[in-house]
């Protein structure tokens, strides 16, 4: 192929991937070095009450926005380095909570309370996902053709709804007297409380997520089967192999690029998890870093957001996605110049 004709297909995606994803990353790396912060002036002012025979004065300090000519608050950007890490890690008060084995004083810090529940997340729903997403794809595979494309359609339904959606469906069946929460309640005999503590509904996000994302793993994994070597089977069968035999030795290997593939997918998604905190309104119990930093983007009282911290932590989590991806990419690499 031409150089001008491989330009011309690749040359817009290019350009849209620097225009999109690398231009807005370079932006947050730079803002989180700096710190844009409104002019204020201290402001002196006496303050005079009504008297009948004298008045009352008293001297007021206070301090001001300064406005400019169009009457918009002057705002001033200044370097401050790490500051703005530091001041989302707080390492001194982790640190001292680490060393005092203080996991309650350490989780009282945001971040780390966000970092411990992105991680317990991300790798509890991992395996589930691509377990149950198999279990799926077999079950499917070995079904009967007459059954196989409503089993495929129901098995889609959770992977289409909108995943805000999702959660507070989830959310209703448990909250207050909710269906589920009213049946359990009747079962066991007794009144429960599911959004009173934070254990379950970590619980409730955990099994949404697993709900709302093995469908996309079995999509996957069901495409792949259609490819795994029918005579291997059968030899294997012929040889006295187990189910179990067959499908360790012979399918997952088969499968095992889409499994790392399905990894990558989900290792990404769920480290960035957003939705759950907003459907199931699990703020005050349980916080991720998504929902850390659109929290430094609410503004305060004062109309004032923390741009600089919003960006390091940003930041910070892109950090924890890599970190979580390497051993997967390099699995990967290593399989590809195997295969050259």
């Amino acid at each position: 192929m031409k150089f001008r004709t491989f330009a011309a297909f690749v040359g817009p995606s290019i350009f849209l991937m620097l225009l999109f994803i690398a231009a807005p990353l370079v932006s947050v790396f730079t803002q989180s070095f700096y710190l844009t912060q409104p002019v204020v002036e201290i402001v002196t002012e006496e303050v005079c009450t009504p008297g009948f025979l004298q008045q009352t004065c008293t001297t007021e300090t206070r301090s001001q926005p300064v406005l400019d000519e169009a009457g918009r608050v002057v705002r001033e950007t200044t370097f401050v380095g790490l500051q703005s890490y530091r001041n989302v890690l707080e390492p001194e008060r982790a640190w001292n909570a680490i060393s005092n084995f203080d996991i309650g004083g350490l989780l009282a810090i945001d971040f780390w309370k966000a970092l411990r529940f992105t991680l317990t997340f991300t790798l509890i729903t991992l395996p589930l996902v691509i377990g149950v997403g198999l279990a799926i794809a077999l079950a499917v595979n070995n079904a009967a053709k007459a059954v196989r494309g409503p089993v495929i359609f129901v098995s889609l339904l959770p992977f289409i709804i909108t995943p805000v959606i999702g959660a507070l469906s989830i959310r209703w069946l448990f909250v207050g007297d909710g269906i589920l929460t009213r049946a359990l309640e009747w079962y066991i005999g007794t009144d429960i409380a599911m959004f009173a503590q934070g254990w379950t509904i970590e619980i409730l996000m955990l099994f949404y997520r697993v709900w709302h994302v093995a469908p996309f793993a079995f999509v996957i994994f069901y495409a792949g089967l259609q490819t795994v070597n029918t005579d291997t089977v059968e030899a294997a069968i012929i040889d006295g192999a187990s189910r179990w035999q067959r499908l360790w030795y012979i399918i997952v290997p088969h499968l095992m690029p889409l499994i790392v593939f399905v990894a990558l997918i989900h290792l990404m998604d769920a480290y960035r998890v957003f939705e759950e905190v907003v459907g199931f309104s699990s703020q005050a119990h349980v916080i991720s870093l998504q929902w850390l930093t659109y929290d430094f983007l609410q503004p305060d009282d004062s109309g004032n957001r923390a741009v600089s911290r919003a960006s390091a932590s940003a930041m910070l989590t892109m950090i924890g996605i890599v970190i979580l991806l390497i051993p997967l990419l390099r699995k990967t690499w290593r399989d590809h110049r195997g295969t050259r």
